[in-house]
């Protein structure tokens, strides 16, 4: 039962990491673009020809 004190602190810190690691890129702008993203992932302008 001792852990327990050690271990849902802990859990609580790490969440709240998380959350303030989520709101700071909002704020950052990560997801502005989601559409522009997905269609850099699928170009191929750095594939050269091979000739």
């Amino acid at each position: 039962m001792n852990v327990l004190l050690f271990l849902i602190p802990l859990a609580l810190l790490l969440g709240a990491l998380g959350l303030a690691a989520f709101v700071w890129s909002l704020n950052a702008g990560q997801y502005e673009d989601l559409e522009g993203a997905a269609a850099r992932a699928l170009s191929d302008d750095d594939v050269e020809d091979g000739r």
